[in-house]
């Protein structure tokens, strides 16, 4: 896929940099050429020096074919404008970095199908680790709607043992919820268990929730027998 950058800072080159080793074919626009020039010679990307907002330096950067255009420049307005110019060359799938809250529904309008906060996806992540130190890693989808969390089944808890389908059919396990994951053993590949997968003691699990519902997921994932 044609992927089109608006950025070269931290997160501009980083999502290049992934992008590229993806296999995908990146292009990324910014008034820096230093910025650009990394991003020629250090990431493998295509680098095209001037205003990502400007019409001229888009159609140079090939704006009309490029399947997905991510905005990460300095501010929401910019952005902002960078997402109006996508929706109207025709780009389909449109991310857009958002810092403050306001320009939430501005970029929906746009035309974003993706906004990402920054600062709230990072606040979210320290709240989370400190409250549930336990849990590996969250991530959260549909504007926070869902959570999807991996935990180790300790040894001696309640679910050690048990099926998939036993823990599902529990009245204490939280409506809602459901093991999505399951990895025996961290040095074996995640798998998507069935009902009679058994859970065993030190193993990892991915279980979708609703926010409401962590706390309630935890205490029933590491209760004790």
């Amino acid at each position: 896929m044609y992927v089109l950058i608006g950025g070269a800072g931290l997160v501009g080159l980083s999502l290049a940099q992934k992008l590229v080793e993806l296999g995908h074919t990146v292009a990324v626009i910014d008034i820096d050429p230093i910025a650009c020039r990394y991003a020629r010679e250090q990431v493998g990307a295509m680098a095209f020096e001037g205003s990502a907002v400007s019409t001229e330096v888009l159609l140079e950067a090939g704006i009309r074919k490029a399947g997905s255009l991510a905005a990460v420049l300095r501010s929401d307005a910019l952005n902002l404008a960078m997402v109006t110019l996508a929706k109207h060359y025709g780009v389909t799938h449109i991310l857009s970095r958002m810092r403050h809250p306001d320009f939430a529904e501005p970029l929906r309008i746009a035309g974003a199908n993706h906004i990402i906060s920054t600062v709230e996806l990072s606040v979210s992540t320290m709240v989370n680790a400190i409250e549930y130190p336990q849990v590996e890693s969250m991530m959260h989808f549909e504007q926070g709607q869902i959570e999807v969390l991996k935990l180790s089944i300790p040894n001696n808890c309640y679910v050690a043992g048990r099926s998939v389908a036993e823990i599902a059919q529990d009245s204490q396990f939280p409506s809602g919820s459901l093991i999505i994951g399951y990895q025996p053993h961290p040095h074996e590949d995640l798998m998507i268990p069935n009902g009679s997968t058994i859970l065993e003691p030190h193993s990892t699990v991915l279980i979708v929730t609703k926010p409401g519902s962590l706390h309630q997921v935890i205490d029933f994932i590491e209760q004790k027998c």
